[in-house]
């Protein structure tokens, strides 16, 4: 994604109009929309029955919320952002082409790979932090206040992890107001999203994943206990 953000730089110094850098501004606000519906209405789905379906899940976020502190549970996968990164592309590539075609693929880089993949490279950053005990900014310190809040209070609240991205959880309904959330109990077996801590497909995807995730028989158990 590095390397795609760099690309997508050259590109534009290369071959770009000084004006084309303002679509890499568009493209902030932008990812942090896909941020969010990817967030909220793909890896929250309903668990599926399948098990193979359950599993891709699992990888991609369930996995994520039953064990928060493991590291290599914090990224996207790349079988996830590098699709998208792609089909971002080709959409706004072939939306520029419908109305500027001679400036089609300078836009497309400045939107997606500079605007885009720069907010995703910020939002893997803040999500990375806050999971960590570290020393921690002022913004990174808000960004984990609130990110907690969804891991453990109400996963089905505060999608947004880049800074700023709150303001989407706001309009969208899925802000939890600080009174409310004084009062509010936490949401019953929250770190596996509402599903019984011992449902098969949850044991089957801990044991099937527990060498590439660093889970250990001990941790495993302990999970399926709640």
């Amino acid at each position: 994604m590095i390397l795609a953000f760099l690309c997508g730089c050259a590109l534009l110094v290369w071959q770009g109009a000084t004006w084309q850098w303002l679509f890499a501004l568009a493209g902030i606000p932008a990812q942090m929309m896909n941020e969010y519906g990817l967030h909220r209405h793909v890896f929250h789905l309903s668990p599926p029955r399948r098990q193979w379906a359950f599993d891709l899940l699992y990888q991609a976020h369930y996995g994520h919320h039953d064990f928060p502190t493991k590291h290599k549970l914090f990224f996207a996968p790349i079988w996830v952002s590098l699709p998208m990164l792609a089909l971002n592309f080709a959409l706004v590539w072939w939306i520029a082409w419908l109305v500027a075609p001679a400036h089609a693929l300078t836009i497309a880089a400045a939107l997606v790979l500079v605007g885009g993949v720069g907010t995703f490279l910020g939002y893997e950053w803040f999500h990375m932090t806050a999971h960590l005990t570290v020393p921690k900014t002022r913004v990174e310190r808000h960004v984990t206040t609130l990110h907690n809040q969804h891991h453990f209070r109400d996963f089905s609240k505060w999608f947004h992890v880049s800074p700023g991205g709150e303001v989407i959880d706001r309009v969208m309904g899925t802000a939890i107001p600080r009174e409310t959330l004084r009062n509010q109990q936490r949401i019953e077996f929250i770190r596996t999203l509402g599903m019984q801590p011992d449902d098969p497909r949850l044991v089957a995807s801990r044991r099937r994943f527990a060498g590439k995730y660093d889970l250990s028989e001990a941790e495993i158990d302990r999970a399926a206990r709640g």
